[in-house]
């Protein structure tokens, strides 16, 4: 895998081996940085279900301001950690090693832009938009991404509104807003 954009393009993210991860495919992440397009310059991004933490990365090449990691997985967010060492940019970056949802209860400030991309047999992230939701972590300001596979359960609950969806292949990203 490599940042398709920005400041670290070409760069490798390296993805711990075995099936910790489900790297997002890269076709999909040039799609979801077009889509969002400037609105990540600047922003503070949660990546949620983090992985090799590729989409977290590719935010910071293309100019987030900083990037909160969740990974559940140890040896996965060490290697985010070693990673965001190689780039040489360890100061934007904080890994959590946690689930989402005890992250979401965690996690400190506003985001700007939030991913969650869990393992297919994980149900949609309800729970942890609704706490981030209910901390003032997320607003109406904020864009929200769950990554989900075609046919797979689409995010559901009240309080946020679908806002557009995009399908790649197996792969569909619901682009999501928070409601007043």
């Amino acid at each position: 895998m490599r940042i398709s954009g920005g400041e670290l393009r070409n760069r490798p993210v390296a993805a711990p081996r075995g099936t910790a991860t489900r790297p997002t495919p890269g076709r999909v992440k040039e799609a979801l940085f077009s889509i969002v397009g400037e609105r990540i310059e600047g922003a503070r991004v949660l990546d949620l279900y983090a992985g090799s933490g590729a989409v977290g990365f590719e935010a910071l090449s293309r100019g987030a301001a900083h990037v909160t990691f969740v990974e559940i997985h140890a040896p996965t967010a060490a290697a985010i950690k070693r990673t965001a060492e190689r780039f040489g940019v360890g100061k934007s970056v904080s890994v959590v090693c946690a689930a989402a949802e005890t992250a979401a209860k965690r996690v400190a400030g506003r985001f700007d832009f939030v991913y969650a991309d869990p393992p297919y047999a994980v149900p949609p992230p309800q729970l942890t938009f609704g706490v981030l939701r209910m901390r003032g972590a997320i607003d109406p300001h904020s864009i929200l991404v769950y990554e989900h596979r075609e046919g797979g359960p689409s995010f559901a609950s009240s309080g946020f509104a679908t806002q557009r969806e995009a399908r790649y292949g197996e792969t569909v990203l619901q682009f999501l807003q928070v409601t007043p």
